[in-house]
């Protein structure tokens, strides 16, 4: 019995924190692929720069800075100008595009610095072609200290991993709650794309690139009625007729691509206004994280709360693990049932709604395949296909798992078709896993049994 103990105890470790660990070393895995000479940006740069100044000895000249549009190079412009006028060096500082840069470089030839600043491996080269100019020739060009530092930890990267990933994770929190009850929802790609396309043509009959953000609310409510309407419809089909999962759904899935394609006529829809961009592509100053992962971080803690904290949530573990049990229980399948493909509805049209902000623009083609990166997410996440087990929080792990993969392969230049190869294989390996330890536990379950203790 103690054996079984440990046994099970060993199999829920696994099962709880497994993924956690496969993404930690994920992560260490594609650190130490992708070390490379790293220019240091943003305010530690211009630290790191402004500490070699100081140490020089003074010529008593003018410095120039010369930065770009990105954000880390404002950032590092910014943080040295601060540091050089409290020291008390001259300097001037000029930014923008390449051409914006040789424009306002040339003007400084009447009054040449002795150093440029050059931000980046970008800004370098605008500065050199300035070399044959007698008074701006013999200037230093000064950079950011280099290192050596992995690509993947990045903190540009790191955020945009968790921004690439946010569709699929939102949309696999319903998911996941429909596998828990050991069923399928193969329609929430083709959601996506519709709701994408309903907000979209709405905003643009209110008024499209004009429309107010009230109008624009209301083209955002309007997409998510009609998803969480077509998710309730599977589910009613599921639940009154009996009609398997997966071939409602499925029948779903085509049905709402058609309708995409219909009201948009099988083209893009652009009549949406600039300041909607802000959900999909704005950040939060004082987190500096993009406003989709906060969104979806805070409907993960919703999903949480919900499935470990509340009767509901009890009742769609027991509708998944025994179906007849529960209703012997009292639960009222049906009515649980139905939520779950609702909810699943809904949260695809949500996924819709972020990928329309982050495109600007809404799509037929939207969410393509996205059923399969979302069921892969779920899985990977540790949720049993047979119903019943599995963690909203392990779906999120999923996500990341699913997200850093691509962005791995991406980053050490793996092709697009074997990067396919390795997502599956990794879907495999999930599925596998729990098969094997569906089979161990109930093994286990055997052995240690009454007829076991009377052997």
């Amino acid at each position: 019995m103690k054996s079984f103990r440990r046994d099970t105890l060993l199999t829920r470790l696994l099962s709880d924190y497994g993924m956690l660990l496969v993404l930690v070393l994920l992560c260490v895995l594609f650190s130490l692929l992708t070390i490379t000479e790293q220019t240091s940006t943003g305010s530690p740069g211009a630290r790191l720069l402004f500490d070699r100044l100081s140490k020089q000895p003074s010529s008593g000249g003018r410095i120039l800075i010369v930065a770009g549009l990105s954000e880390p190079e404002k950032e590092f412009a910014s943080s040295l100008h601060r540091m050089l006028e409290a020291a008390g060096y001259r300097f001037g500082e000029v930014s923008g595009d390449p051409m914006q840069l040789r424009a306002r470089i040339a003007e400084e030839a009447g009054r040449p610095p002795t150093a440029f600043v050059a931000t980046t491996d970008v800004t370098r080269p605008v500065v050199e072609s300035f070399r044959d100019i007698p008074t701006i020739g013999g200037a230093k060009i000064l950079t950011p200290p280099r290192r050596s530092w992995p690509t993947f930890l990045l903190a540009d990267n790191l955020r945009n991993v968790a921004n690439q990933i946010t569709v699929i994770a939102i949309i696999a929190i319903g998911m996941t709650m429909v596998i828990i009850t050991a069923g399928i929802d193969l329609s929430v790609g083709s959601l996506v794309a519709l709701s994408a396309v309903v907000i979209a043509w709405v905003a643009g009959a209110l008024g499209g690139a004009d429309v107010s953000t009230l109008g624009i609310l209301f083209a955002a409510l309007a997409a998510l009625v009609v998803c969480g309407l077509t998710g309730a419809f599977s589910g009613l089909m599921i639940t009154a007729f009996k009609i398997p999962p997966f071939i409602a759904t499925l029948a779903m899935m085509q049905v709402a691509a058609g309708v995409a394609y219909i009201i948009s006529k099988g083209k893009p829809i652009y009549q949406l206004p600039d300041r909607f961009v802000w959900l999909g592509r704005g950040t939060e100053p004082l987190l500096n994280m993009p406003i989709a992962v906060i969104v979806m971080l805070l409907f993960y803690l919703i999903a949480w709360v919900l499935m470990e904290r509340s009767v509901l949530g009890r009742y769609i573990y027991a509708v998944g693990g025994n179906a007849e049990a529960a209703r012997l229980a009292g639960i009222r399948i049906r009515r649980v049932l139905l939520f779950v493909y609702t909810a699943s509805g809904l949260l695809a049209g949500l996924g819709g709604i972020v990928m329309a902000s982050q495109l600007k623009s809404g799509a037929p083609t939207y969410g393509l395949s996205y059923e399969l990166y979302v069921i892969a997410a779920v899985v990977v996440g540790g949720t049993s296909l047979s119903g019943g087990e599995g963690k909203i929080i392990g779906t999120l792990i999923g996500a990341f798992v699913i997200g850093v993969i691509q962005n791995g392969m991406n980053l050490t230049n793996i092709e697009t078709y074997t990067q396919k190869v390795v997502l599956g294989l990794v879907i495999l390996a999930a599925v596998l896993f729990d098969r094997l330890k569906q089979k161990g536990l109930t093994r286990r379950l055997r052995s240690s049994g009454p007829d076991s203790d009377s052997r």
